[in-house]
């Protein structure tokens, strides 16, 4: 579909391009209408998430259309392009640890670099790549369906779309579930600056834990602080010499962020032990070997990715545009957590560095709204719990279930039927829950 570029200027500028999809319900006689979803990220795509929801949901695939789109910036859409992969290399080379003025130089020069070649590529496109504009594109995407009102399905980033879209269109919403919730009600700075410790509470607590009780098949320690140990250790090799697998070069940020994606879901966590014993044993890796761990630490971010993160986390809020708070808030977090927090000088100085303005403030409330079921794992790394709390309680008369003993990222579809059996109700039963509730996850082999 054609949207304005600038929803509040219709007349000004080309139109953008949105791709959608749907997959219409597999029973038209039991059709309770249209389920609308959105990615997350910001910078995933959405194309093929109702032929995957359709999957992982059948009852709710029977009852509805669902469909998505690829949001303005993204994939087949009209795409923001900010790096060529040689720069994008350059953006995650080196160790983000490193606290030397010269690493440090070195990180604000590729973070301002990122920032400039935004605006030399994308910059007529930069100020309406929007959470608060996506919601504009998703009402039109409704009217022409014909859809008086919609449901919908929201994972990570898409809550807050889900939530900005409630709060400008709230007689538009049927139904509305938010699962693994951005907090929306705040600034992205501010969540932002909470990952790097629900990152490592997820890395310390959970995957560390379980490696240590694998020992006999991963041999990276029998308890947590041998297995601390030697993620130390070798990440330290891979400072002073990085390994290559194909055309990447594997070095301390790239073993990070293997981590770092895999620990989104526990179902990843063998995949991410089978690359580290690969990486510990490279010269007698085979190549199956070599190739996963060349998945695992090369394929959580893309300079197509990042293209869209930051275009919408530096352009939906207000950033610190001190560069020197950046350079201690960095230090601090490498210091307290690494794993995430050794990034934060390189990605928060991209925000700091951004050619626009931040758009239109949107401040939700729940006015007006049904009642919005959202979903978050206590343990979630990436949409921590206590910002879930904090969009929950903006969100009044919202609904929150809370999954215990768990730490994935997105909670529906899975094999947790509590949650299931709450989400389907509301769905397609149109019965929310009376209060707050907690599921308490199965407990995985």
């Amino acid at each position: 579909m054609a949207v304005p570029r600038d929803w509040h200027h219709p007349g000004t500028g080309a139109d953008l391009t949105i791709a959608v999809s749907r997959h219409r319900a597999g029973d038209p006689a039991k059709r309770k209408g249209t389920l609308l979803m959105a990615a997350g990220g910001p910078g995933g795509t959405g194309l093929m998430r109702p032929m995957n929801l359709a999957n992982g949901a059948p009852k709710v695939a029977a009852a509805y259309d669902i469909v998505s789109f690829d949001q303005r910036g993204v994939g087949e859409s009209t795409r923001a392009v900010c790096q060529t992969p040689e720069e994008f290399q350059e953006f995650l080379a080196g160790d983000y640890r490193d606290q030397s003025p010269e690493a440090i130089d070195r990180v604000v020069a590729n973070a301002q670099k990122l920032a400039a070649g935004c605006q030399e590529r994308s910059g007529d496109l930069l100020p309406y790549l929007t959470t608060e504009q996506t919601a504009h594109d998703i009402d039109l995407f409704r009217a022409l369906l014909g859809e008086k009102k919609i449901s919908y399905y929201g994972p990570s980033y898409a809550s807050m779309i889900g939530a900005y879209y409630g709060t400008l269109f709230p007689h538009r919403v049927e139904r509305m579930v938010l699962d693994s919730n951005i907090g929306f009600e705040g600034t992205w700075e501010q969540f932002e600056l909470g990952q790097p410790m629900s990152f490592q509470r997820r890395f310390d607590e959970d995957f560390v834990p379980w490696l240590a009780a694998r020992d006999s098949t991963y041999h990276w320690g029998s308890t947590p602080e041998e297995v601390h140990a030697h993620w130390e250790q070798r990440r330290a090799a891979l400072h002073d010499d990085p390994i290559t697998a194909g055309t990447l070069t594997i070095g301390p940020n790239q073993l990070d962020n293997g981590a770092i994606g895999a620990i989104y879901g526990e179902a990843n966590f063998p995949i991410l032990a089978q690359a580290l014993t690969a990486v510990d044993n490279w010269q007698g890796a085979d190549p199956a070997a070599r190739t996963l761990a060349g998945k695992v630490f090369g394929h959580y971010l893309s300079p197509e990715f990042l293209a869209e993160y930051f275009s919408v986390t530096c352009a939906d809020t207000p950033w610190t545009r001190d560069m020197d708070t950046w350079i201690e808030r960095g230090a601090e977090n490498t210091a307290r957590w690494p794993l995430v927090g050794a990034r934060t000088l390189a990605f928060s100085a991209v925000c700091a560095a951004w050619p626009t303005a931040p758009a239109p403030k949107v401040k939700v409330t729940g006015a007006h709204l049904p009642t919005v079921l959202m979903l978050n794992s206590v343990h979630d790394p990436a949409t921590y719990y206590e910002a879930a709390l904090g969009a929950h309680r903006a969100l009044r008369g919202s609904r929150l279930v809370t999954v215990a003993g768990n730490g994935d990222h997105g909670q529906y579809p899975s094999a947790n039927t509590c949650v299931t059996d709450v989400v389907e109700r509301y769905l397609l039963d149109d019965r929310a829950p009376e209060h707050d509730l907690t599921c308490q996850s199965p407990k995985a082999s």
